[in-house]
């Protein structure tokens, strides 16, 4: 297992994309699969709600969320993952304008209430990872620290590191189904983590904003509430889930935290004065939409079928294709060039936008960029503009 410590750069990897291919004529009409933004249908309850609660935009929303929202995410916990009322809505369940702001600011929670006190804390990330994570490590004043992945499991080896950085580590994240190669956490995976994580004071922010977007034929992944449950307590574990992509909702920026009530309550006095609060009506259709599961089926039906669509027009060319969550494809192109070779090419001769993976992941000591080999793709669009960036896709690298 490797750790790398070095600094990864911010800059946004669509930024670096729109550089690379800056100048460059498709030689086909565009197609975009490089943004992660759900195409899918928004569910036809969203505007009914907004115009039966518009008034509420009038009003400056408790950052606590209102009551009907948090007990709508404590009542969709439950289904989902069996807590049986577990999870207590009053204590334990922060709303969010999406995950990725709660996400960044959950790093300077760990700082201020981790019982560690080193010089310079550590805050231990994926690589490849979601940029705001390290954001906000950056904003907390710690070290970015990128783990490799471990062949044949979703955690790294966290037993290989030094332990003077485990030391001064304040958290870890780690998501599932991962971004951007769709792997997914096992129940025993995350009760490794949590074991691993409390016995080192260590908090874990869970990302899970891609859980209900899975495989039918792979079952739902685990969840770390389910985990923690088991264990008896949410100490040091928080989750964080959004609309996003469950509900094809990219623009509402709703979302929800959940677990470790000790660390939320003190959190709350610090999202109270630094962080916005959600808006009362994107609240109310929040509840709507952890209140039905038909639009989620139905999402998962459109993927599932554009996965499928993948596997017979990439799979001779790449191999198994499909992830086991998530929406994207991560392709090993290192025979066609690595990664920006692959991007620019695909750009030029098919018109097809995707990311560089070598953007997704910071650099290892000496250099190696592990994610330098693959694409990343989206599968968000319909199922026959999908289909037409595939054909495009398998042409070019035949």
């Amino acid at each position: 297992m490797i750790a790398t410590t070095t600094k990864p750069a911010l800059q946004s990897p669509f930024q670096r994309l729109a550089k690379l291919i800056e100048g460059v004529q498709p030689g086909r009409p565009a197609i975009d699969l490089g943004v992660g933004e759900p195409r899918h249908p928004m569910p036809a309850f969203v505007g009914p709600v907004i115009a039966e609660t518009l008034a509420g935009f009038g009003r400056y929303p408790a950052i606590k969320g209102t009551p009907a929202f948090r007990a709508a995410v404590s009542g969709w916990l439950d289904r989902r993952y069996g807590l049986e009322g577990w999870i207590d809505p009053e204590t334990a369940i922060l709303p969010l304008n999406g995950s990725r702001e709660g996400l960044f600011f959950a790093a300077l929670g760990a700082r201020d209430y981790s019982p560690k006190r080193p010089d310079r804390p550590a805050v231990l990330l994926p690589n490849p990872f979601y940029f705001a994570y390290a954001a906000g490590a950056e904003a907390a004043g710690a070290e970015a620290v990128m783990l490799a992945a471990r062949p044949g499991s979703a955690l790294p080896d966290l037993d290989a590191l030094d332990p003077a950085l485990v030391a001064r580590t304040i958290a870890i994240y780690f998501a599932s189904p991962a971004n951007p190669d769709g792997t997914v956490a096992t129940h025993a995976d995350w009760l490794a983590l949590i074991a691993w994580a409390r016995a080192n004071d260590v908090y874990v922010f869970a990302d899970e904003c891609y859980s209900e977007i899975y495989r039918e034929a792979a079952g739902a992944p685990a969840g770390v509430l389910a985990a923690a449950r088991e264990t008896g307590s949410c100490e040091r574990v928080i989750t964080f889930n959004s609309l996003s992509k469950r509900s094809n909702l990219a623009g509402l920026r709703c979302g929800f935290a959940a677990g470790d009530s000790v660390f939320l309550s003190r959190w709350t006095s610090l999202r109270n004065i630094a962080a916005p609060q959600v808006p009362t009506p994107v609240q109310a259709v929040g509840a709507a939409a952890y209140s039905d599961e038909a639009h989620v089926i139905e999402n998962r039906r459109l993927y599932d079928a554009k996965f499928a669509l993948a596997e017979r027009l990439l799979g001779p060319v790449f191999g198994d294709v499909v992830p086991a969550g998530g929406f994207f494809l991560w392709l090993d192109v290192a025979q066609f060039g690595g990664s920006e070779a692959a991007a620019l090419k695909l750009w030029r001769d098919a018109g097809v936008r995707a990311v560089p993976g070598a953007y997704l992941a910071a650099p290892e000591p000496g250099g190696r960029n592990a994610a330098a080999g693959f694409l990343r793709l989206a599968l968000v669009d319909d199922i026959a503009v999908t289909e037409e960036a595939l054909t495009r896709l398998a042409a070019t690298f035949a």
